[in-house]
């Protein structure tokens, strides 16, 4: 009885997840916050932070990218915050020097502690937070500038879009999932405001731009979340965009580690997530809660099926459980090109992904830092 109670417990909770919280946002009108009072022709002074280590292969395109913004270059200040490269980035930063680039030399200290040392550094009423890799829209900055004339906006994410998508295996799955994703953060920035920004595009208010903890491992998350509990609105502007090329295959497993970590981080370090301090609290515990409790939710109902009593009920449900792993194992060795990769792909991607959710949790045990690792694209050379 106890182990049918559980599988249904868990199996509800699952369904919710996965389903339900979706349709919920789809199909009902959550009360919405006013419409963002955008102006076209805002134009204020912006500090551009670019946060590197050891980028030689991306900085020059970069830094190109950056200057071929549509954007008054007498409003424009940009700083490279080199954290402790010892490659080639530092020489090629200088080398834009006569075109108003700026240098700033750290220790190694991690990507935290560069952003905190480039935040001492800068006076543009605006901050644009970006990566090295990602090439941005010229139009991207003016774009972003333009939500600030609203006072209640804080943050403003742009939107990611990928380069080249393979159209088969797990990035196919990536990409499918990075569409939901948007399509969430899109919904809650109408509702009220979204949980995160996309990294490599994000635009703050420069008073928000204070010190983070060095062992910060999702700054995209730490940052427009502290701007949201001041009171602050943090929103998409699908319009700005930034581009790169989809992960190596494989390597979402690494990025998905650190940022799920990241969040158990934050989760830690702002009680007042779980309060009515938090104004998207039901959101909140629906999107970004739940998806750190699913993988436990599927041990359980893995386990509870175990338990229950033998049955035709139970052969079934083993079975299907059976099946699926089986599905995922054998992914590797799917060709592209068979009809079978639709289901063995999705079904690798889940669980690994869900895998990397379970080991998040070492973020308690480990240095943080050991969480970090390079990321690697196809077409990294043409991604800037």
């Amino acid at each position: 009885m106890i182990a049918a109670a559980l599988l249904l417990a868990a199996a509800l909770f699952i369904f919710y997840v996965l389903i339900g919280y979706p349709l919920l946002l789809a199909l009902l009108k959550f009360r919405a916050a006013p419409p963002v009072r955008k102006d076209p022709g805002l134009r204020t002074t912006v500090s551009v932070v670019v946060a590197v280590h050891n980028g030689e292969e991306f900085i020059r395109a970069k830094l190109e990218s950056l200057l071929a913004l549509n954007y008054p270059r007498d409003l424009l200040d940009i700083l490279v915050a080199s954290d402790g490269s010892t490659d080639g980035t530092d020489g090629i930063v200088e080398s834009f020097a006569a075109r108003g680039v700026r240098l700033l030399r750290l220790p190694r200290g991690g990507k935290s502690a560069a952003l905190n040392a480039a935040f001492e550094k800068v006076s543009g009423e605006i901050l644009l937070l970006t990566d090295v890799r990602q090439a941005l829209d010229p139009d991207a900055l003016a774009r972003l500038v333009s939500n600030f004339a609203d006072p209640s906006v804080g943050v403003v994410s742009g939107e990611l879009r990928f380069l080249n998508p393979d159209r088969s295996g797990e990035q196919a799955d990536m990409e499918l999932y990075w569409r939901y994703e948007l399509w969430v953060r899109r919904r809650h920035g109408g509702i009220d405001s979204i949980f995160g920004a996309t990294g490599c595009i994000c635009a703050l208010r420069r008073t928000l731009g204070a010190p983070i903890p060095t062992d910060t491992l999702d700054d995209d998350v730490a940052i427009p979340l502290r701007a949201f509990l001041q009171g602050y609105r943090v929103i998409l502007d699908p319009e700005a965009a930034a581009f790169d090329y989809p992960t190596q295959e494989g390597g979402e497993f690494r990025r998905k580690l650190r940022t799920l970590a990241g969040l158990w981080q934050i989760l830690v370090r702002n009680p007042k997530l779980f309060t009515r301090a938090n104004r998207m609290r039901f959101h909140f515990f629906s999107h970004k809660f739940a998806r750190l409790v699913l993988p436990w939710a599927l041990l359980l109902a893995c386990g509870a099926t175990v338990a229950l009593p033998h049955s035709s009920f139970r052969s079934f449900l083993l079975f299907d459980e059976a099946a699926f792993v089986l599905l995922a194992a054998i992914d590797r060795f799917v060709p592209k090109k068979f009809a079978l990769k639709r289901v063995t792909s999705p079904a690798r991607t889940f669980l690994v992904m869900n895998a990397a959710t379970l080991l998040a949790i070492v973020v308690f045990v480990v240095p943080p830092g050991i969480l970090w690792g390079r990321t690697r694209v196809r077409g990294a050379r043409a991604s800037g």
